[in-house]
């Protein structure tokens, strides 16, 4: 398997897929794109069926599937607004492959008195997928109940991805499936016969002791430790240094284990969520995940130093578990709440997927929502940098 990436700040779009993708096409020496992958942001996004017709002009690839991007970024670079377009391009070996499929949203239900109406999706057969990649639409998707679907018919199978974070001048998302342009629903990439290995940097740390759910009812925690869970989070706080403290001064975050039994807890055992609220009169707190009595949760605490270490810390996993070797190359989906702002400098994640894996190729963009497996599981996360990471 062969791999190339190119970015692109060329302001016309045809012209800008043209550039990514040569430079993309290079790195492929002879070999055809089987597949390519296009992530497009700024003027692109007022013409994305030229952007695509660049692409496919200079690639010819078999199929193509992308999105539309705030910023996007390949090669080490960020580019998180303004115009610019990157072209990730792979040439698979005899008996690899993959097969993109739009999965349209319709409506199935339009009740006046419901604030969302119910949607369905149709989602592809995907038996005997090695690896998927999904690239939704956040606002007509219902992406956490596709990865739920998809990890119950292919389970164990490492399923990546992110959420458009950009709107064209029509007001719609465009996405890129096969060799058109579409609009809602989502793209779906199936690989088969292609070693995708998964990365999730939450960038949490966790911070105080482990707790026990006594008491719970959807995303309600009632009980923490048979104490009402509100006071047992303020005897934790009471009890942290002052250094913790600080820590949390971003907000706090709580870590759910999912998959329970473990002697110990590692900080990629830990589904991170977000506190949402509390009731002083009942003492119950509400976060940001279905959590069952006898759930294991822990405090977490996000800031720049965090998220650059953990980031680190998971793609040098798996550089050992790829024993040094450097991988075909990689797929990199960055929240759009991370970046220049987030760590004090430009191409923090680029550069970071770039020194860990020696320069293989890697491109992506900075999205609404991320998607990658915790403790095997599928999940849509929020601040996460999740990486497609191709083995040699």
């Amino acid at each position: 398997m062969r791999i190339g990436a190119g970015l692109s700040q060329q302001p016309d779009p045809r012209l800008g897929g043209i550039e990514a993708a040569q430079v993309a096409h290079a790195a492929l020496g002879a070999e055809r794109a089987d597949l390519a992958f296009v992530f497009a942001a700024g003027a692109h996004l007022a013409a994305p069926e030229a952007t695509l017709e660049g692409v496919t002009e200079s690639l010819a690839p078999g199929a193509v599937a992308g999105c539309a991007a705030g910023g996007v970024l390949a090669g080490g670079h960020e580019v998180e607004d303004g115009t610019a377009v990157a072209v990730w391009a792979a040439s698979f070996d005899d008996g690899a492959g993959a097969t993109v499929h739009h999965v349209p949203v319709e409506q199935v239900l339009d009740d006046p008195s419901m604030e969302v109406p119910q949607v369905a999706v149709e989602l592809p057969d995907v038996e005997g997928a090695s690896g998927i990649v999904l690239l939704a639409d956040p606002t007509s998707f219902p992406a956490e109940g596709a990865l739920v679907e998809l990890a119950s018919r292919v389970p164990g199978v490492p399923i990546m991805g992110a959420l458009a974070s950009a709107r064209g001048a029509d007001g719609e998302v465009a996405l890129f499936a096969g060799d058109r342009v579409v609009e809602g629903g989502a793209v779906l990439v199936a690989f088969e016969g292609v070693e995708l290995l998964p990365a999730v940097s939450q960038g949490a740390a966790p911070v105080g002791p482990e707790l026990t759910v006594t008491d719970a009812e959807g995303p309600l925690i009632r009980e923490l430790a048979g104490v009402p869970a509100l006071d047992k989070l303020r005897e934790v706080l009471d009890a942290l240094s002052p250094a913790e403290q600080l820590r949390l001064a971003d907000g706090m975050l709580l870590g759910l284990v999912v998959q329970q039994g473990k002697p110990d807890y590692q900080p990629g055992d830990f589904l991170v969520r977000t506190l949402l609220g509390a009731d002083p009169d009942t003492g119950a707190i509400a976060v940001g995940a279905m959590v069952e009595p006898g759930q294991v949760v822990r405090l977490h605490a996000r800031d720049a130093r965090t998220a650059d270490e953990d980031l680190r810390a998971v793609l040098e996993l798996h550089r050992e578990a790829l024993g040094g070797r450097t991988p075909a190359g990689a797929l990199l989906f960055s929240c759009n709440g991370r970046g220049a702002d987030r760590f004090g400098l430009p191409d923090h994640d680029a550069r970071a997927v770039d020194d860990a894996f020696g320069g293989a190729p890697a491109a992506g963009f900075f999205a609404a929502g991320e998607i990658g497996p915790v403790a095997g599981q599928p999940f849509l996360h929020a601040f996460t940098a999740t990486v497609a990471v191709f083995a040699p």
